[in-house]
Protein backbone atom coordinates (compact mmCIF):
# COMPACT_ATOMS: atom_id res chain seq x y z
CA UNK A 1 0.00 0.00 0.00
CA UNK A 2 1.31 3.26 -1.09
CA UNK A 3 1.97 5.77 1.94
CA UNK A 4 -0.03 8.68 1.89
CA UNK A 5 2.07 11.90 0.76
CA UNK A 6 0.00 15.30 1.71
CA UNK A 7 1.36 18.71 -0.88
CA UNK A 8 -0.80 22.08 -0.46
CA UNK A 9 -3.15 22.48 -3.15
CA UNK A 10 -4.23 25.22 -5.07
CA UNK A 11 -7.89 26.39 -5.94
CA UNK A 12 -10.18 25.87 -2.93
CA UNK A 13 -12.18 27.68 -0.14
CA UNK A 14 -13.49 26.81 2.97
CA UNK A 15 -17.27 26.45 3.22
CA UNK A 16 -18.04 25.84 7.16
CA UNK A 17 -16.49 22.80 7.74
CA UNK A 18 -15.91 21.84 4.59
CA UNK A 19 -13.95 22.55 1.19
CA UNK A 20 -15.38 23.84 -2.26
CA UNK A 21 -12.22 22.58 -4.65
CA UNK A 22 -12.47 25.06 -7.46
CA UNK A 23 -9.63 23.22 -10.07
CA UNK A 24 -12.57 22.18 -12.20
CA UNK A 25 -16.25 22.57 -13.16
CA UNK A 26 -17.33 19.49 -10.98
CA UNK A 27 -16.86 21.99 -7.78
CA UNK A 28 -16.44 18.71 -5.15
CA UNK A 29 -17.83 19.60 -2.16
CA UNK A 30 -15.42 18.00 0.46
CA UNK A 31 -16.17 16.99 3.89
CA UNK A 32 -13.26 16.65 6.64
CA UNK A 33 -10.93 13.30 6.02
CA UNK A 34 -12.87 12.85 2.22
CA UNK A 35 -11.40 13.16 -1.14
CA UNK A 36 -12.74 14.52 -4.16
CA UNK A 37 -14.85 12.73 -7.23
CA UNK A 38 -10.66 12.85 -8.71
CA UNK A 39 -9.63 10.29 -5.13
CA UNK A 40 -6.40 12.58 -4.64
CA UNK A 41 -7.51 16.10 -4.20
CA UNK A 42 -8.47 15.62 0.05
CA UNK A 43 -9.38 17.21 3.09
CA UNK A 44 -7.15 17.15 5.54
CA UNK A 45 -8.50 19.13 8.95
CA UNK A 46 -10.06 21.75 6.83
CA UNK A 47 -7.17 22.50 4.56
CA UNK A 48 -6.99 20.89 0.80
CA UNK A 49 -4.06 18.23 -0.28
CA UNK A 50 -3.10 16.22 -3.56
CA UNK A 51 -2.24 13.01 -2.97
CA UNK A 52 -0.76 13.09 -6.05
CA UNK A 53 2.21 15.54 -6.32
CA UNK A 54 5.27 13.85 -6.87
CA UNK A 55 3.52 10.30 -7.04
CA UNK A 56 3.46 9.30 -10.75
CA UNK A 57 2.45 5.40 -11.53
CA UNK A 58 5.39 4.98 -14.19
CA UNK A 59 7.10 6.40 -17.21
CA UNK A 60 7.25 5.20 -20.85
CA UNK A 61 8.94 6.78 -23.84
CA UNK A 62 6.72 7.16 -26.61
CA UNK A 63 6.61 8.54 -30.06
CA UNK A 64 4.92 11.90 -29.93
CA UNK A 65 2.32 10.82 -32.61
CA UNK A 66 1.02 8.11 -29.94
CA UNK A 67 -0.64 11.27 -27.97
CA UNK A 68 -1.77 11.86 -30.90
CA UNK A 69 0.20 14.83 -31.92
CA UNK A 70 0.86 14.83 -35.64
CA UNK A 71 2.36 18.78 -36.37
CA UNK A 72 3.80 19.07 -32.78
CA UNK A 73 7.76 18.36 -33.40
CA UNK A 74 7.08 14.84 -36.17
CA UNK A 75 9.00 11.78 -35.28
CA UNK A 76 10.29 12.72 -32.12
CA UNK A 77 9.89 11.27 -28.42
CA UNK A 78 7.82 12.01 -25.69
CA UNK A 79 8.77 11.04 -21.89
CA UNK A 80 4.79 9.96 -20.66
CA UNK A 81 3.62 9.57 -17.04
CA UNK A 82 0.80 10.14 -15.25
CA UNK A 83 -0.55 9.76 -11.65
CA UNK A 84 -4.05 7.87 -9.89
CA UNK A 85 -7.63 9.25 -10.27
CA UNK A 86 -9.49 11.71 -12.85
CA UNK A 87 -11.97 14.29 -12.59
CA UNK A 88 -14.32 12.30 -15.33
CA UNK A 89 -16.32 9.17 -14.78
CA UNK A 90 -15.68 7.85 -18.76
CA UNK A 91 -17.88 4.53 -18.81
CA UNK A 92 -15.51 3.89 -21.96
CA UNK A 93 -12.38 4.71 -20.68
CA UNK A 94 -9.62 3.25 -22.02
CA UNK A 95 -6.75 3.76 -19.26
CA UNK A 96 -9.68 2.81 -16.09
CA UNK A 97 -6.81 0.96 -14.09
CA UNK A 98 -5.43 3.98 -13.48
CA UNK A 99 -7.54 6.88 -13.77
CA UNK A 100 -9.90 4.92 -11.44
CA UNK A 101 -7.59 3.72 -9.14
CA UNK A 102 -6.98 5.54 -5.62
CA UNK A 103 -3.04 5.55 -4.71
CA UNK A 104 -3.52 3.51 -2.04
CA UNK A 105 -4.03 0.62 -4.60
CA UNK A 106 -0.97 1.07 -6.90
CA UNK A 107 3.12 0.74 -6.64
CA UNK A 108 2.93 4.62 -7.01
CA UNK A 109 6.65 6.07 -7.41
CA UNK A 110 8.56 9.09 -5.79
CA UNK A 111 9.55 11.47 -8.11
CA UNK A 112 9.96 15.32 -7.35
CA UNK A 113 9.22 17.69 -10.33
CA UNK A 114 13.16 18.14 -10.85
CA UNK A 115 13.57 14.13 -11.09
CA UNK A 116 11.00 14.23 -13.82
CA UNK A 117 12.74 16.30 -16.03
CA UNK A 118 16.07 14.81 -14.82
CA UNK A 119 14.49 11.49 -16.16
CA UNK A 120 13.83 13.32 -19.39
CA UNK A 121 17.11 14.79 -20.01
CA UNK A 122 18.63 11.29 -18.78
CA UNK A 123 16.62 9.52 -22.01
CA UNK A 124 17.37 12.32 -24.41
CA UNK A 125 13.57 12.83 -24.54
CA UNK A 126 13.25 16.60 -26.16
CA UNK A 127 9.07 16.58 -24.36
CA UNK A 128 7.54 15.51 -21.34
CA UNK A 129 3.57 14.08 -21.58
CA UNK A 130 1.38 14.35 -18.67
CA UNK A 131 -1.22 11.46 -19.57
CA UNK A 132 -2.91 7.92 -19.19
CA UNK A 133 -5.35 9.82 -16.44
CA UNK A 134 -6.12 13.54 -16.83
CA UNK A 135 -3.21 15.98 -15.73
CA UNK A 136 -5.82 18.54 -14.55
CA UNK A 137 -6.14 16.89 -11.53
CA UNK A 138 -2.60 17.00 -10.75
CA UNK A 139 -2.03 20.80 -11.96
CA UNK A 140 0.22 21.66 -8.88
CA UNK A 141 2.73 19.21 -10.33
CA UNK A 142 2.20 20.11 -14.00
CA UNK A 143 3.00 23.83 -12.93
CA UNK A 144 6.53 22.81 -11.16
CA UNK A 145 7.57 20.19 -14.06
CA UNK A 146 6.86 23.07 -16.74
CA UNK A 147 8.53 25.74 -15.29
CA UNK A 148 11.76 23.85 -14.72
CA UNK A 149 11.30 21.97 -18.20
CA UNK A 150 10.95 24.87 -19.97
CA UNK A 151 14.01 26.79 -18.41
CA UNK A 152 15.80 23.49 -19.53
CA UNK A 153 14.70 23.53 -23.17
CA UNK A 154 12.24 20.40 -22.63
CA UNK A 155 9.01 20.75 -23.80
CA UNK A 156 5.75 19.64 -22.42
CA UNK A 157 2.11 18.17 -23.03
CA UNK A 158 -1.33 17.95 -22.11
CA UNK A 159 -3.10 15.50 -23.03
CA UNK A 160 -6.65 16.22 -21.54
CA UNK A 161 -10.25 16.11 -21.69
CA UNK A 162 -10.29 19.91 -20.91
CA UNK A 163 -12.53 19.51 -17.63
CA UNK A 164 -10.91 22.63 -16.02
CA UNK A 165 -11.83 25.78 -14.72
CA UNK A 166 -11.03 29.25 -15.88
CA UNK A 167 -8.58 29.92 -12.70
CA UNK A 168 -7.14 26.73 -12.47
CA UNK A 169 -6.58 26.62 -16.79
CA UNK A 170 -4.47 30.24 -16.56
CA UNK A 171 -1.94 29.05 -14.14
CA UNK A 172 -1.61 25.38 -15.44
CA UNK A 173 -0.90 26.23 -19.36
CA UNK A 174 1.51 29.13 -18.47
CA UNK A 175 4.45 27.28 -19.25
CA UNK A 176 2.77 24.16 -21.62
CA UNK A 177 3.79 23.60 -25.20
CA UNK A 178 1.13 21.82 -27.06
CA UNK A 179 -2.38 19.90 -25.76
CA UNK A 180 -4.56 16.74 -27.42
CA UNK A 181 -7.89 17.70 -26.01
CA UNK A 182 -10.25 14.85 -25.72
CA UNK A 183 -13.61 16.04 -27.11
CA UNK A 184 -15.14 13.09 -26.14
CA UNK A 185 -18.53 13.52 -28.31
CA UNK A 186 -20.47 16.91 -29.18
CA UNK A 187 -24.03 16.69 -26.96
CA UNK A 188 -24.81 17.32 -23.41
CA UNK A 189 -26.53 13.94 -23.29
CA UNK A 190 -23.36 11.84 -24.43
CA UNK A 191 -21.34 13.80 -22.01
CA UNK A 192 -23.89 14.00 -19.01
CA UNK A 193 -24.75 9.74 -19.73
CA UNK A 194 -21.22 8.55 -20.14
CA UNK A 195 -18.42 10.82 -18.80
CA UNK A 196 -20.52 12.83 -15.83
CA UNK A 197 -19.47 16.02 -17.09
CA UNK A 198 -20.60 19.03 -19.17
CA UNK A 199 -19.37 19.70 -23.30
CA UNK A 200 -19.93 23.48 -22.66
CA UNK A 201 -16.93 23.43 -20.37
CA UNK A 202 -14.91 21.97 -22.72
CA UNK A 203 -15.73 24.08 -25.35
CA UNK A 204 -14.94 26.51 -22.96
CA UNK A 205 -11.43 24.78 -22.66
CA UNK A 206 -10.67 24.74 -26.22
CA UNK A 207 -11.83 28.36 -27.13
CA UNK A 208 -9.26 29.50 -24.49
CA UNK A 209 -6.39 27.37 -26.00
CA UNK A 210 -7.08 28.74 -29.10
CA UNK A 211 -7.19 32.28 -28.61
CA UNK A 212 -6.00 33.17 -25.55
CA UNK A 213 -2.73 31.28 -25.33
CA UNK A 214 -0.04 30.22 -27.24
CA UNK A 215 -0.38 26.55 -27.17
CA UNK A 216 -0.14 24.13 -30.07
CA UNK A 217 -3.19 22.72 -29.94
CA UNK A 218 -5.12 19.38 -31.33
CA UNK A 219 -8.23 17.37 -30.87
CA UNK A 220 -9.46 13.64 -30.55
CA UNK A 221 -12.63 12.00 -30.74
CA UNK A 222 -13.18 8.28 -30.20
CA UNK A 223 -15.88 7.89 -31.83
CA UNK A 224 -18.48 4.80 -30.19
CA UNK A 225 -20.45 2.89 -32.01
CA UNK A 226 -24.45 3.76 -31.62
CA UNK A 227 -23.46 6.98 -29.12
CA UNK A 228 -21.23 9.64 -30.81
CA UNK A 229 -20.57 8.31 -34.12
CA UNK A 230 -23.92 9.33 -36.35
CA UNK A 231 -23.14 11.61 -39.20
CA UNK A 232 -25.35 14.25 -37.74
CA UNK A 233 -23.42 14.58 -34.48
CA UNK A 234 -19.72 14.65 -36.59
CA UNK A 235 -21.31 17.39 -38.82
CA UNK A 236 -21.95 19.44 -36.16
CA UNK A 237 -19.02 18.47 -34.34
CA UNK A 238 -16.60 19.43 -37.21
CA UNK A 239 -18.85 22.33 -38.36
CA UNK A 240 -18.04 23.80 -35.00
CA UNK A 241 -14.26 23.16 -35.03
CA UNK A 242 -14.15 25.26 -38.15
CA UNK A 243 -16.20 28.29 -37.06
CA UNK A 244 -14.57 28.45 -33.22
CA UNK A 245 -11.38 27.40 -34.25
CA UNK A 246 -10.47 27.63 -37.67
CA UNK A 247 -9.56 24.99 -40.05
CA UNK A 248 -5.89 24.41 -39.42
CA UNK A 249 -6.31 22.55 -35.85
CA UNK A 250 -5.73 19.39 -36.92
CA UNK A 251 -8.53 16.44 -35.77
CA UNK A 252 -7.83 12.72 -34.98
CA UNK A 253 -11.16 10.57 -35.27
CA UNK A 254 -9.95 7.14 -33.33
CA UNK A 255 -11.22 4.00 -32.97
CA UNK A 256 -12.95 2.86 -29.76
CA UNK A 257 -12.30 -0.75 -28.54
CA UNK A 258 -14.59 -2.38 -25.40
CA UNK A 259 -13.42 -1.81 -21.76
CA UNK A 260 -14.13 -0.92 -18.38
CA UNK A 261 -17.91 -0.32 -18.48
CA UNK A 262 -18.99 -0.97 -21.62
CA UNK A 263 -17.45 -4.46 -22.74
CA UNK A 264 -20.66 -4.96 -24.16
CA UNK A 265 -20.33 -2.68 -27.18
CA UNK A 266 -18.51 -3.56 -30.71
CA UNK A 267 -15.19 -2.07 -32.30
CA UNK A 268 -15.58 0.84 -34.41
CA UNK A 269 -15.51 -0.39 -37.71
CA UNK A 270 -12.30 1.00 -39.90
CA UNK A 271 -15.89 2.36 -42.54
CA UNK A 272 -17.09 4.71 -39.10
CA UNK A 273 -13.45 6.90 -39.59
CA UNK A 274 -13.47 7.18 -43.29
CA UNK A 275 -17.11 8.48 -43.18
CA UNK A 276 -16.07 10.82 -40.56
CA UNK A 277 -12.72 11.82 -41.87
CA UNK A 278 -15.11 12.61 -45.33
CA UNK A 279 -17.26 14.71 -43.47
CA UNK A 280 -14.51 16.90 -41.37
CA UNK A 281 -12.63 17.31 -44.58
CA UNK A 282 -15.84 18.34 -46.36
CA UNK A 283 -16.62 20.99 -43.51
CA UNK A 284 -13.53 22.43 -44.27
CA UNK A 285 -10.40 20.38 -41.90
CA UNK A 286 -7.72 20.64 -43.71
CA UNK A 287 -5.50 17.95 -41.38
CA UNK A 288 -8.08 15.09 -40.27
CA UNK A 289 -6.30 11.75 -38.78
CA UNK A 290 -7.53 8.50 -37.91
CA UNK A 291 -6.03 6.08 -35.32
CA UNK A 292 -6.19 2.37 -33.36
CA UNK A 293 -6.54 0.84 -37.41
CA UNK A 294 -3.75 0.86 -39.98
CA UNK A 295 -4.10 3.38 -42.81
CA UNK A 296 -1.22 5.29 -44.27
CA UNK A 297 -3.28 7.67 -46.55
CA UNK A 298 -5.76 8.95 -43.15
CA UNK A 299 -2.85 8.57 -40.87
CA UNK A 300 -0.57 11.01 -42.78
CA UNK A 301 -0.66 14.56 -43.46
CA UNK A 302 -0.70 15.78 -47.24
CA UNK A 303 -0.81 19.69 -48.22
CA UNK A 304 -4.24 21.13 -48.58
CA UNK A 305 -3.53 23.53 -51.33
CA UNK A 306 -1.46 20.71 -53.84
CA UNK A 307 -2.01 17.49 -52.63
CA UNK A 308 1.92 16.36 -52.21
CA UNK A 309 2.37 13.72 -49.18
CA UNK A 310 4.34 15.89 -46.47
CA UNK A 311 4.98 13.49 -43.43
CA UNK A 312 4.23 9.74 -44.13
CA UNK A 313 3.28 7.71 -40.98
CA UNK A 314 2.87 3.89 -40.50
CA UNK A 315 0.60 3.91 -37.16
CA UNK A 316 2.76 5.99 -34.98
CA UNK A 317 6.04 5.68 -37.02
CA UNK A 318 7.12 8.70 -39.46
CA UNK A 319 8.36 7.27 -42.51
CA UNK A 320 9.28 10.83 -43.98
CA UNK A 321 8.90 14.12 -43.37
CA UNK A 322 9.61 16.87 -46.27
CA UNK A 323 8.05 19.85 -44.25
CA UNK A 324 10.71 22.59 -44.99
CA UNK A 325 10.55 25.61 -42.40
CA UNK A 326 6.89 24.92 -41.77
CA UNK A 327 6.33 24.76 -45.31
CA UNK A 328 5.57 22.29 -48.37
CA UNK A 329 8.26 22.38 -50.20
CA UNK A 330 6.45 21.78 -53.90
CA UNK A 331 4.20 25.01 -53.58
CA UNK A 332 4.89 26.81 -50.58
CA UNK A 333 1.79 26.63 -48.37
CA UNK A 334 2.53 27.22 -44.56
CA UNK A 335 1.41 24.09 -43.00
CA UNK A 336 0.61 25.02 -39.30
CA UNK A 337 2.60 23.60 -36.22
CA UNK A 338 5.69 23.34 -34.76
CA UNK A 339 8.39 21.76 -37.03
Amino acid sequence: MSEEILTPARWWHSEKNQIRCTLCPRDCLIGPGQAGFCYIRVNREGKLYSTGYGRPTGFAIDPIEKKPLNHFYPGTEILSFGTAGCNLGCKFCQNWSISKARLADLQALQASAQDVVNLAQKNHTPAIAFTYNDPTIFGEYVIDIAAIARAEGIRTVMVTAGYISPEARREIYHNIDAANVDLKGFTERFYKNLTYSRLSKVLDTLLYLRHETTVWLEITTLLIPGENDSSEEIEAETRWIVQELGPDVPLHFTAFHPDFKMRNYQRTPAATLHRAREIALKNGIRYCYVGNISDRTAQSTWCPSCGRELIRRDWHSVEFNIVREGCCPACGTTIPGRF
